[in-house]
């Protein structure tokens, strides 16, 4: 039978968190972190006792939605399962745990969660034993909580994005109680990162540098459920870095809402520009990423560090969002069109190289047709290498939910459809210039649709295809560019 009850995280475990606590003399964070590790060895406790139970070892499957840094928040969440004694499968069916970390950033997330949830709730209904947890972005969003506890009384756990460094005590009081357990923070300044992670690559990784954003852009729901910006101290970004490149990790993807404004809350600010000087210094990294830009505070300084690097790699996501001044004041974007497209030259002539990247929004409350011709027309001028296109989607508790003059849905996919192919031909275009030349290419996994293939990642993000075999797996290779397929190459590797 399925519950209808929950339990406060906060009531039933602050007296035992604070005897945990005044067990460690160190540092706030690290004395999360040696607490949270002793959740862990309580909660392998009762995964093994399941394990006997089933004669086998317990299964669980993460399932990620959304952005760079919830796929970095899942391979928290798996590699505490794999800790405590959980085999990782790919299929909910399979599993015993499943959790769900999702987004909010669009409706349509939230429609595929809730799909997916009737589901797991019949598995459920055939294997009692298992548990079904919700996490992420979309938690933390105005309304979610009481739908699941009134709709999904199935659901095991829910928690949100500010405390998922407590996921093994949130386990261990799931495992002790029969309720539904909820435990929501609004709000934190606490970033616990020392603790287990399983990558799902050993060449290359995420690094979570800062958390939250305090951007507002009048469209967007992340800080409402990522809350405020907080960076994490350089030396611990380092020594992570350093152990990552010893443990063969050649690549990084540095991870915030907007890496611009790293460093600017610490004790001590530093500038991202400062910090990714440091990360170029570490012995054995290749290659440095980071995302995502914001245009309204892109330095100089960075553009300079950037075109000096030989690991940073040629490739910038730059969000536009629009090209009409009227709309970008709306979004709260805070840069007009001859400002962006002016950034954009400075880029190239510091870098002429360099691969650009943006999101596009069309279908802003009050966008007209000639406000995407604005855009249209910063596609033609920057000519970007690729673009992700999303028709506007309306989050509750944003201020452009409640403006007026929400656009129509034929004149948004009119809309859509106009750019789209403005998009899609400047980005074949692009590609274009690259054939017959030979680039550096990281090779990162075997050809999905022909196994005599291995998929290569150059520096501007494009994908080349060659025949090599999985020994070549994080690699660098040379490969020559001998078949320009639309947005991605065939070729050879060369000497």
């Amino acid at each position: 039978m399925f519950r209808c009850n929950f339990i406060s995280f906060h009531a039933l475990y602050s007296i035992e968190r604070e005897k945990f606590m005044t067990q460690y003399t160190s540092t706030n964070d690290e004395r999360e972190s040696k607490l949270q590790r002793e959740y862990m060895d309580r909660a392998a406790v009762y995964v093994a006792e399941l394990g006997q139970r089933l004669g086998r070892r317990p299964r669980c499957c993460v399932t990620t939605f959304g952005c760079q840094m919830n796929a970095r928040d899942s391979e928290k969440l798996l590699g505490i399962l794999t800790q405590i004694g959980y085999e990782s499968v790919e299929a909910e069916e399979d599993a015993d745990f499943v959790i769900y970390n999702t987004c909010t950033v669009r409706d349509n997330a939230d429609r595929r969660v809730y799909g997916r949830l009737g589901f797991l709730g019949s598995l459920k209904s055939k294997k009692p034993h298992m548990k079904i947890a919700l996490c992420g972005c979309m938690m933390q969003e105005a309304g979610v909580v009481e739908k699941i506890r009134k709709s999904y009384r199935f659901v095991d756990l829910v928690f949100g994005t500010h405390n998922i460094f407590k996921f093994a005590e949130l386990m261990v009081t799931m495992f002790e109680n029969r309720e539904m357990i909820v435990d929501i923070w609004q709000e934190t300044d606490k970033i616990v990162e020392e603790l287990p992670v399983s990558r799902k690559y050993p060449y290359k990784s995420g690094i979570n540098i800062m958390f939250g954003c305090n951007n507002f852009c009048s469209y967007c729901i992340v800080p409402y459920v990522r809350g405020r910006e907080r960076s994490r101290d350089p030396k611990e970004i380092l020594r992570e870095i350093e152990r990552l490149a010893d443990d063969g990790v050649v690549e990084v993807m540095l991870l915030g809402q907007n890496v611009n404004s790293y460093g600017k809350s610490l004790p001590e600010p530093i500038s991202f520009a400062r910090l990714l000087r440091e990360v170029e210094q570490i012995d054995g990294l290749k290659r440095i990423r980071f995302m995502t830009s914001h245009p309204k505070d892109l330095s100089d300084e960075l553009i300079e560090v950037m075109r000096r690097s030989d690991k940073i790699c040629r490739h910038l996501h730059l969000p536009l969002q629009s090209g009409s001044d009227r709309i970008l004041r709306a979004m709260n974007r805070r840069y007009t069109k001859d400002q962006y497209l002016a950034l954009t030259e400075k880029l190239k002539r510091a870098m002429p190289d360099i691969a650009i990247t943006t999101d596009l929004i069309v279908g802003f409350p009050g966008e007209t047709p000639e406000d995407v011709d604005e855009t249209i027309d910063v596609v033609r001028r920057v000519r970007y290498d690729n673009a992700f296109t999303f028709i506007y989607s309306k989050r509750t508790g944003t201020p452009a939910a409640a403006m007026e003059n929400q656009v129509p849905e034929a004149v948004v996919r009119e809309g859509f459809d106009r750019l789209l192919k403005v998009v899609q031909d400047t980005a074949r275009e692009r590609a274009a210039l690259l054939k017959g030349r030979v680039m550096e290419a990281l090779v990162e996994e075997v050809n999905e649709q022909d196994r005599s293939l291995m998929t290569g990642r150059l520096s501007n993000n494009m994908l080349v295809h060659f025949p090599a075999d999985e020994s070549q797996i994080g690699r660098l290779v040379k490969v020559s560019l001998d078949e320009c397929r639309g947005f991605y190459y065939t070729g050879r590797i060369v000497p």
